[in-house]
């Protein structure tokens, strides 16, 4: 079997009375997906607001891997989970030269409609610093005065908390802000 990563695509519709219901059947097939070795990363997107077609894409690293996934008990429990609300339309394979998310020639990221390099790993690390510092010793002092006993906890719980509440507020509110407003010092114009 080749060695080659593998793409497939697959066009799904969608019972449009079920789009809650077959969203969280996406996800799950996903979440089921990267606990397969050789798997390297799915997702899927809607053709549009209203529209019942949609297109999934997962890869793994070779054809072995993507059988072992495809022949998988929980993946054959997952179709059949949807076909109440979900029916195949099309797949395709893709491998090799004409493979989709093959390694680009240069890394790119977008910034306010203006393509640019990535940042360097040190600028993305401060970046996260200068979130997550703040927020830490925020949380921490409130914590500490809100909180009788914080300090008589053990610390496997103490960080286990505060990873829990910290990780969703820089992920959706503070490294978004800290990103939009370090944008030029991030990707400079050239």
């Amino acid at each position: 079997m080749s060695t080659t990563p593998i793409t497939v695509s697959i066009e799904r519709t969608v019972d449009p009375a079920r789009i809650a219901e077959a969203t969280a059947w996406m996800q799950t097939g996903i979440n089921l997906a990267t606990h397969y070795p050789g798997f390297l990363g799915s997702g899927w997107v809607r053709a549009g607001a209203d529209s019942t077609t949609w297109h999934m894409l997962y890869r793994f690293s070779d054809a072995a891997a993507l059988l072992e996934w495809e022949q998988s008990p929980e993946r054959s429990w997952w179709l059949e989970s949807g076909s109440g609300f979900v029916s195949e339309q099309k797949t395709e394979r893709r491998t090799g030269i004409e493979g989709w998310f093959d390694e680009p020639t240069e890394v790119m990221v977008e910034f306010a409609g203006a393509v640019s390099e990535a940042p360097p790993r040190w600028k993305q690390a401060t970046t996260i610093w200068l979130g997550f510092f703040p927020l830490n010793l925020v949380f921490t002092y409130l914590v500490t005065w809100l909180v009788p006993g914080w300090d008589a906890l053990a610390i496997l719980p103490r960080v286990l908390i505060t990873t829990l509440c910290l990780t969703p507020i820089m992920t959706y509110f503070l490294l978004p802000a800290i990103t939009r407003a370090l944008r030029r010092w991030l990707a400079p114009a050239r």
